[in-house]
């Protein structure tokens, strides 16, 4: 573990301690949590864009042109909206 001092607008502090004092953590916790999920966010979004640079569109059009004419199973048909 190691040390880093933080500079926070006086707002954000004061709603990150609220937050973290709702969930019931301490501000260090609930600031070492927002941090993890930023992180894995920015690492989801490029692993996607990286997989999207080798997507083969053609053979992803062939697939769903593959794609038989029977009606869904029992179960999966897709049930109309209820308003």
């Amino acid at each position: 573990m190691s040390n880093y001092t933080l500079r926070l607008l006086a707002s954000l502090k004061a709603e990150a301690e609220k937050v973290a004092e709702e969930e019931g953590t301490t501000l260090n916790q609930f600031i070492n949590v927002a941090v993890a999920e930023k992180l894995a966010a920015l690492r989801t979004a490029r692993y996607f864009q990286e997989r999207a640079t080798r997507a083969d569109l053609e053979a992803f059009d062939h697939f769903l042109g593959t794609a038989g004419d029977e009606s869904p199973g029992c179960g999966d048909e897709i049930l109309p909206a209820e308003n």
